[in-house]
This record gives structure tokens, C-alpha cells and sequence, in this order.
């Protein structure tokens, strides 16, 4: 009982940011989050980094994996005094003396219109530093000088929050600004669990054109689907029929007539693909996203996963920690059936281990030290602390490695007794010239026209979302919508690889990835698109931060896509050919 009586006592005294509860008149603690220009979202800064009120004390609310890497650092504002349903009226908070550098700051934050953000019981809100005023034909910058707020409860929870800016004055050369706050309380009907609603754009989110979209791309599923089955039921079928007649009969008829088709190339089209270990692991990583793509989508549609800063990107590291063992897995199966094909790659089984561990991880690594490199130039909050990048460099160690290397044992070990082995002929077989639309670089081209246009619409939401200060909650329009391009990256790898083969061009492996995988390079060209028509962001930090991100999501698509088109060629191709009767 006494151990339960100090911890019920420990937990009344953190203050109710954890509890959400209060009493009349307790404390409300005001975080101050990072201040930055309206138009540059990922150009913030600390807010005390600005010439302004600071607070008495500097206590810091420790992040989240996912907060540090965000950029979110409370701080908590002492001197905004805030009692629960207490009643403030206009009170000053400060009286701050500005150097001449110091107004010149102001001015240039003012003029580049830059917001700030406050948290009160983990709900934000968002205030403006100032607005600029035309007097003769020249913009003046002034400040507020006086924050608002208005807050509401029901019962002993808040359940609502708004800030507002007003009573502007000229910024002076140099002198004296007299900050002042004050508090409105009222009762309210929203119940706790619904006070983010008020945060979510319905009419944008659940507009007639987002139905369209996901219909649209319906019936472009049911056309792909019925031009794969028509090609299973009638082309193949047809190929079967011919390649399956007595050798006598069939003799007879190819003295008139040369046998040509994808059945040429049956001693080919299991040859190891060129780079069979980096192959493996791009694969591998492809199957792995797409499962962690596939389980947060589901983890958001239950748990209103918007609700908590940087719970989605903390959960997203987790999952891809843990299913690292799917990506050893994958690979591990590959390099077996490849190795058991070309013994000679029996022995770059750690390569490929290796490769899966490091692609992905690498890749962003490098990514984001690019743009840590130029945040830490502009002293910004969107650079990632040095104890966050340990953290992660431990979670990969500790965590995403070992479960690489169990799965490609696992992988290894189910693979090690393989059966019913595909005939690959000693010397490759030559590859006849082919007309310019059946080659691999015009398949490779379209091939991602189709899944790119399946999700175009659902990435205007996305960006618009996350460049544009606006909750994205429509997770099961995400869910649809990456059921239908896994569809869509399936049917068109199919119908191209059996095109690709019947010109009797065995390297279909590579292509089938690559074909998917240009998903990703029309994503990126639709989020240059999008910053230089939907936007009005400037600078190099602001762009760098920009393309380095679009970049990494965009190659993140690309393998995923990639990864699912050559599975689905995958069984295609050993359905056709264990079905075909060989000479």
C-alpha cells in the first residue's frame, strides 16, 4: 500500500501534462516549441533563439525518438503563469529592451512572416510574431505585443486551445516593448478523446475529388487485372496448347513454319541476374518496406496515431527495426536459389548480408547528414542531436542487424535443400534485335506511368498535409489506395515481362525491378512539381531539407514498388515454365 500511495503521489506531483487532469487553479504549463517563416515549414528554430521574453527557468521536456527527430524541443515558458478555469486578465509578462541588432532581428522575422508554436496539455497552438503594414508606399514590420488565450475544459481535462496575437506596435530602433498576456476560460461540451477534431480539415481531406481519385483507380485495376487474365487464359494458354504437341506433329509443322516465342528461352530465363547480391538486397528491403508501410497504415486507422507528436515516426523506426528479420529472410532465399543456379555465389552469402543491413539504413544516413550538415549551419531545430543519432546507431546495432542476420540464417537454411532446380543452359543465348518498343529501357520508362497514376492524387493530399501545417487522418483512403498500386505494380509487371520474354529477351529480372521502381522517379518529379507551383518555399536550408526528404521518400517507393513488380514476375515466370513440356 505504501508503494502505491508514492507512486499515485509521484504521479500528481509531474504536473498534468501526463495525466491530463487538474484541480481548480493548478498549474497549466505553456511549452514553447520553435518559431520559423510561414512558408519554409522545416525552416525552425528554437523559440528562445529570437529576441524575446525569456523564461525564468529553462526545463525542457525530454522527446521522443520521434519528437528529436522532428525537431521538437519544449521548453517550458515560466513566465506565462496559466491556473486551471483561473480567469487572467491583461498581465505583463515582460518589458524587453531591444539593441539596435536585436530590432533588426525582429524586423527580418516579421517581415519574412514567421509563427511560433506554444503546447498547453500536449494541444498546439500556432501565433504570428507580427504583420508588416504599408505606410508611404513602404512595408513596415510591427509586432504583437499581446498573447490571448482562450482555453476550455470539461470537467477536470482541457479540451480546447487558442492562441491569439494582437495589439501591434512599430518595432523601435532601439527602446523598450512591454509584452503582456491574458487567459479566458470556458466550459465546454467536446469531450477529451474528440479535441483533436477541431485540428482536421474535413472539407480538404473528404473533397468530391478524393473520391474520384480512389474510383478512378479502381477501374484501372479491373482494366490491368482483366488484360492479365486475358493474357493467362487465352495467350498462354494457346502457347501451352502449341508447345505441348507430340514431337512428331510439332516437327512437321516448324518445317514451314520457325518456332519463336518465350519458350526459347527456357534455358535462360533462370540465369543469375548480373549483381545477384546487391539485387537481393534491394529486394529484400522493397518486401520489407512494404510490410512496414502496410502495418502502419493499419496501426494509424486504429489508434488515431495524429493525436501524439512524432508517435508515427517513432513507431515507423520500431516496425523497421523489427522486420529487418523479413528483409534478412528475403534476401537469404534469394542468394540460396541463386547460388544453387551458380554454385560459384555460394560463397558471398555475408555480402548479401551485409548489402540488405546496410542499403537502406546507409542511404538515409548519408542523406541525412547532408541536411544536418547545412541545419547546423543555420543553428536550426531541425538538426539532429547528437544523442538521437547514437540512439539510432544503437537501435541498428542492437536491434535491425542481429534480426538481418537471423533471418538470412532462417532464409539460408530453408533454401539449403532445394528440389526441382530450373535448367539453365551453359552458354546464354543470343537476344535477337527487337522492335524500339519492346526493349527494356522503353519498359522501364512506362512502366511506372500506371502505379504512379494510381497514387498521384493521394500524394497532393500527402504533401499538402506535411508542407502545409495540416493533420493527415484519412488513413484508410491510404490504405485503398496502396492496395490498388500494389495491384496496379503487379499486373504491369506481368504483362511486361511476358512481352519482354516472347521477344525472347531472358533479363527479365532486372527489368521487372526497375520497371516498378520507376514509380519512384515520376514521384520525384511530381514533388519538384509541387515546390515550384504549389509552394512559395525559399531558401537553401528550406530547399535543401525539401529535396533531401522528397528524395528519400521517393526512393523508398521506388524499391517498395520495385520489390512487389518482381515478385509478381517472379511467380509468373516459374508458373509459365513449369508448366511447359521441354525438349
Amino acid at each position: 500500500m505504501k508503494w502505491i500511495l508514492a507512486i499515485s503521489l509521484f504521479a500528481l506531483a509531474l504536473g498534468n501534462d501526463i495525466t491530463h487532469t487538474y484541480q481548480l487553479n493548478e498549474r497549466v504549463k505553456v511549452w514553447a516549441n520553435k518559431v520559423g517563416p510561414l512558408n519554409n515549414p522545416l525552416e525552425t528554430y528554437e523559440y528562445f533563439s529570437l529576441p524575446a521574453c525569456d523564461s525564468d527557468d529553462y526545463d525542457h521536456k525530454f522527446p521522443s525518438l520521434g519528437q528529436a527527430l522532428q525537431g521538437d524541443n519544449l521548453i517550458q515558458h515560466s513566465k506565462l503563469k496559466i491556473r486551471f478555469q483561473g480567469n487572467l486578465e491583461k498581465t505583463l509578462v515582460c518589458s524587453l529592451s531591444l539593441t539596435e541588432e536585436e530590432s533588426d532581428i525582429l524586423r527580418d522575422a516579421v517581415l519574412e512572416q514567421y509563427w511560433y508554436q506554444f503546447y498547453i496539455d500536449d494541444l498546439p497552438i500556432w501565433g504570428s510574431l507580427g504583420k508588416v503594414v504599408e505606410k508611404e508606399g513602404m512595408l513596415v514590420p510591427s509586432i504583437y505585443l499581446h498573447q490571448h488565450f482562450s482555453l476550455g475544459y470539461n470537467g477536470d481535462r482541457i479540451v480546447l486551445a487558442n492562441l491569439t496575437a494582437e495589439h501591434e506596435a512599430p518595432i523601435p530602433t532601439t527602446g523598450v516593448l512591454n509584452f503582456t498576456y491574458s487567459v479566458q476560460w470556458t466550459e465546454s461540451k467536446i469531450s477529451y478523446e474528440q479535441r483533436f477534431r477541431r485540428y482536421l480539415d474535413n472539407h480538404f481531406f473528404e473533397h468530391k475529388i478524393h473520391w474520384f481519385s480512389i474510383f478512378n483507380s479502381f477501374m484501372m485495376v479491373i482494366f490491368l487485372v482483366g488484360l492479365v487474365i486475358t493474357i493467362l487464359s487465352r495467350t498462354l494458354k494457346a502457347d501451352f496448347q502449341r508447345y505441348s504437341r507430340d514431337k512428331d506433329e510439332f516437327e512437321m509443322e516448324t518445317e514451314f513454319l520457325e518456332e519463336s516465342g518465350w519458350k526459347q528461352v527456357h534455358g535462360d530465363v533462370f540465369r543469375v541476374p548480373s549483381y545477384s547480391c546487391l539485387f537481393a538486397a534491394l529486394v529484400a528491403t522493397g518486401l520489407q518496406l512494404a510490410v512496414i508501410v502496410f502495418v502502419m497504415i493499419l496501426v494509424s486507422i486504429v489508434t488515431m496515431i495524429y493525436t501524439s507528436r512524432g508517435d508515427l515516426l517513432t513507431k515507423c523506426i520500431l516496425t523497421w527495426a523489427v522486420s529487418s528479420s523479413i528483409a534478412g529472410y528475403c534476401s537469404g532465399c534469394m542468394h540460396a536459389w541463386f547460388a544453387a543456379v551458380c554454385p560459384a555465389l555460394q560463397k558471398h552469402w555475408i555480402r548479401t548480408l551485409v548489402y540488405t543491413a546496410l542499403l537502406f539504413p546507409g542511404v538515409c544516413v548519408l542523406s541525412v547528414f547532408l541536411m544536418n550538415f547545412v541545419a547546423w549551419g543555420y543553428h536550426s531545430s531541425q538538426a539532429i542531436p547528437f544523442g538521437t543519432m547514437i540512439v539510432m546507431l544503437l537501435i541498428w546495432g542492437f536491434i535491425a542487424f542481429p534480426m538481418v542476420v537471423f533471418g538470412t540464417v532462417v532464409g539460408r537454411a530453408r533454401k539449403a535443400q532445394l528440389s526441382n532446380l530450373p535448367y539453365v543452359s551453359h552458354i546464354p543465348r543470343m537476344i535477337p534485335e527487337t522492335k524500339w518498343y519492346l526493349q527494356r529501357p522503353m519498359f522501364i520508362v512506362c512502366g511506372g506511368i500506371l502505379p504512379f497514376g494510381t497514387i498521384f492524387i493521394e500524394l497532393y493530399f500527402v504533401f499538402t498535409s506535411f508542407w502545409n501545417y495540416k493533420f493527415y487522418y484519412v488513413y484508410g483512403f491510404m490504405l485503398l489506395v496502396f492496395c490498388i498500386l500494389v495491384i496496379v505494380s503487379m499486373c504491369v509487371n506481368i504483362v511486361c515481362t511476358y512481352f519482354q520474354l516472347s521477344a525472347e529477351d531472358h533479363r527479365w529480372q532486372w527489368t521487372s525491378f526497375w520497371l516498378s521502381a520507376s514509380t519512384g522517379a515520376y514521384n520525384f518529379l511530381y514533388a519538384c512539381y509541387f515546390f515550384f507551383m504549389k509552394t512559395k518555399m525559399s531558401g537553401l536550408l528550406m530547399t535543401t531539407l525539401y529535396f533531401g526528404y522528397m528524395a528519400l521518400f521517393s526512393f523508398g517507393i521506388g524499391i517498395m514498388a520495385g520489390s512487389i513488380g518482381f515478385a509478381a514476375s517472379w511467380i509468373f515466370v516459374s508458373r509459365i515454365y513449369r508448366n511447359v513440356k521441354l525438349d
